[in-house]
């Protein structure tokens, strides 16, 4: 009995141990006592140890939505209990399962909500705290997720975060759609300033390869959108709401191209089969979230491939969710007199221009005054304010991936385990958010026309 208790001992002196030194580590970097970094932080600070964070929170969403929360009336303390189960239905213990499984997500999304939150008020404060302390960080986050495991469902997680995670989710969705169309455009006009440039480079007729690239892209695109409505309509027609949403899908398609082909002088073929391609995945997203079994074949395959498979597949899909909605250029940083310089082109550079903050010409300059200048800049964090951004898109995610797991917060018509994002009101937003792409490119297309007074680039 000796033995047994000072082994407890020494385990809970340890644990003590690990948190303090974590703490005592976090505060140390936060109040600046870290060794200065040797390069300026950025948007993307801390990004890929945010996108693990992400990634771990997601693991435990999942372990406490389909582990956890449906048995939790197994462990004897009543209060944990009932922690988890308030606000629920307990007349219907099929639905109690459920509601405590969705608490469990709240549980794990709030906890890294509220943690990007506060270092996203830190990196106001400290633009290096994202990358300052992640050992400490990670620490704080299982504290947190602890923390959440013995307070009750009301009124914190439901109907208070519930309803941030909702809110947050929308802003995310409308932030998507404009997200996907300016990448759009952004796609054509990248390529066509490299074809541009090799015919200035390489001679005349070097840049019909990238005009090519992108009549085959457009070819590619088109064709594999087609072949996939087809797919649709074969797998998961039959019932009115689908047929409804793939049409919908084929004839504003078809409607934005023609616009595009015929009235707008800012669009291109490619941001069209870009933006057909992705409204074709958004409808195939939708229809496979439908949880009706006669209209989604996907429904009632619970054997362990398939819940491998599904929860592999949603795991997956909510990792790259965070990690392309986080890089730099969605988030408009990374551009400072500190970081490296742009390649110029032969013509900025003997014509003198400023290209991307930094004046270029061909005379030359005082190395040591611009050496100074970004040494200054370096030693100086505050004159890089966007770490910030990364915070706030990781929180956004939070929300979403809450809602994504959840079925917004719905309890019953919702998916199983093998495919734990189904449901009807997934479906829905995932259909309205296509309906938001679809008129948001066409709105893109014929205002210059509308408003030939007002500047639309």
């Amino acid at each position: 009995m000796g033995m047994i208790s000072g082994a407890f001992t020494a385990i809970v002196s340890g644990v003590t141990f690990c948190f303090c030194s974590a703490s005592a580590s976090l505060c140390s970097a936060w109040c600046g006592n870290d060794k200065p970094s040797t390069s300026p932080p950025s948007a993307k600070s801390g990004r890929m140890r945010s996108i693990v964070l992400l990634g771990f929170s997601i693991i435990v969403a999942l372990i406490f939505q389909y582990g956890l929360g449906p048995n939790v009336s197994q462990f004897q303390w009543s209060y944990f209990i009932n922690a988890w189960t308030q606000s629920c239905d307990n007349n219907n213990p099929e639905l109690v399962k459920v509601c405590s499984g969705n608490a469990g997500v709240y549980r794990a999304s709030s906890s890294a909500f509220l943690f990007f939150v506060i270092f996203g008020l830190a990196a106001l404060c400290k633009p290096t705290a994202n990358r300052d302390a992640w050992p400490a960080k990670y620490a704080l986050y299982c504290l947190l997720c602890a923390g959440t495991c013995f307070i009750p469902n009301a009124p914190l997680f439901v109907p208070i975060y519930l309803w941030i995670a909702r809110v947050g989710s929308i802003f995310f969705v409308l932030l998507q759609q404009i997200i996907l169309v300016d990448v759009a455009f952004n796609w054509n006009e990248a390529w066509i300033e490299k074809a541009d440039k090799a015919e200035i480079d390489e001679g005349t007729g070097k840049g019909k390869k990238w005009l090519g690239a992108i009549l085959l892209s457009c070819f590619v695109l088109f064709a594999g959108s087609l072949t996939a409505i087809i797919i649709l309509f074969v797998y998961f027609g039959g019932c009115p709401t689908n047929d409804a949403f793939i049409s919908i899908t084929l004839v504003g398609s078809i409607i934005a191209t023609i616009i595009q082909l015929t009235i707008s002088e800012t669009g291109s073929l490619l941001t069209s089969a870009s933006m057909t391609a992705y409204v074709t995945y958004l409808c195939g997203a939708a229809v496979s979230k439908n949880s009706n079994a006669v209209c989604n074949p996907k429904l009632g395959e619970t054997s362990i491939g398939n819940i491998v498979v599904g929860l592999l597949l949603v795991f997956i899909s909510l990792m790259w969710t965070g990690f392309s909605y986080t890089n730099d250029k969605r988030l408009g940083g990374g551009s400072t007199t500190a970081a490296p310089a742009p390649e110029v082109s032969v013509e900025d550079a003997e014509g003198g221009k400023a290209v991307g903050g930094v004046v270029v010409n061909n005379e030359g300059a005082d190395t040591n005054e611009k050496d100074d200048t970004e040494s200054s800049d370096i030693t100086s964090p505050t004159s890089f304010n966007n770490s910030w951004k990364l915070n706030v898109a990781m929180a956004l995610v939070c929300c979403w991936f809450a809602m994504t797991l959840t079925g917004w917060g719905s309890i019953d018509k919702r998916g199983d385990i093998s495919n734990p994002d189904a449901g009807d009101v997934s479906m829905w937003m995932l259909i309205v958010s296509q309906w938001i792409a679809l008129l948001l490119y066409i709105w893109t297309l014929v205002a210059p026309k509308l408003f030939p007074d007002r500047d639309f680039s």
